[in-house]
């Protein structure tokens, strides 16, 4: 990499503010942006893809650590600042301008790729149910590495019996490995978001056998889509997955989320079977 200014200061020549429409807080410590770069493992000459690097803080990060990176960004305000660390990485960072949600990003970014990106809240939730969704497994991703608000990084990394478990855990742990990796305080950010952040790190693993991802995805809807009732009232418009449960001996009168991941696998094993 070539010398680089300060952030601060790129910020500033380019008139630049996180906008609020668009979910944007900018992280300016270089050493925390290290940090979440060196979570994924070594990145040299590794592929990485990015959403929303704003002004690049992060993208800085994993240009440093030696990785190609492909970053899309919607906002066309912070497109000038990317383009100055294209040059100094010496091309190896692709910029596309767009909306994340409709990128196809197999076809963008190509097999085997982390993902890592502090990404905009409003869209967050919304791209890892598609990151870890469909019935192809392995993903065509390597592994995830994503900054969230502390409470939605919690339900995805949430064990049974508690209160932050529900779908996103099951849909994140069923075939993946879900850790959260660091916090990440709200005065790190400018401006300083009201509430706390997480890293999480996921790696795919095996996925198990005899299971479609949209017989879980709507076993889990209906259990927990009224998660104080027992299992046989939030089940009612499933009588497959009721009868899954008398096969495998699970009490119907138990809370959707006493039961464990490896139980949803279960029933969702038995009504496709």
């Amino acid at each position: 990499m070539k010398p680089l200014p300060p952030l601060r200061e790129v910020i500033k020549r380019h008139g630049l503010s996180a906008s609020r429409a668009l979910g944007q807080n900018f992280l300016l410590d270089g050493q925390l942006l290290d940090r979440i770069a060196r979570v994924p493992g070594p990145l040299d000459g590794e592929r990485v893809y990015e959403v929303g690097p704003g002004p690049g803080g992060l993208t800085r990060a994993l240009l440093a650590a030696g990785a190609n990176v492909t970053a899309v960004e919607r906002d066309r305000r912070c497109l000038p600042a990317l383009a100055e660390l294209n040059d100094a990485s010496e091309g190896r960072l692709t910029i596309v301008e767009g909306d994340a949600l409709a990128i196809d990003e197999p076809v963008l970014v190509g097999p085997g790729a982390h993902i890592v990106a502090n990404l905009p809240y409003n869209v967050g939730t919304a791209l890892l149910v598609r990151w870890l969704g469909g019935e192809v497994w392995p993903p065509w991703w390597k592994s995830l590495t994503l900054m969230f608000q502390q409470e939605v990084a919690e339900r995805i990394v949430a064990r049974p019996d508690t209160s932050a478990y529900g779908r996103l855990a099951i849909l994140a742990q069923w075939r993946s490995e879900a850790r959260l990796a660091l916090k990440v305080h709200r005065s790190a950010f400018v401006p300083p978001p009201k509430v706390m952040s997480a890293v999480i790190h996921i790696s795919p693993k095996d996925a198990p056998a005899g299971v479609k991802a949209a017989t879980l995805e709507k076993l889990t809807a209906a259990a927990f889509g009224q998660r104080r009732k027992m299992l046989r009232r939030g089940l009612q418009a499933l009588p497959a997955a009721l009868a899954a449960l008398d096969s495998l001996g699970i009490d119907t009168e138990r809370r959707a989320e006493t039961l464990g991941v490896d139980e949803f696998v279960a029933v969702a094993r038995a009504i496709d079977a």
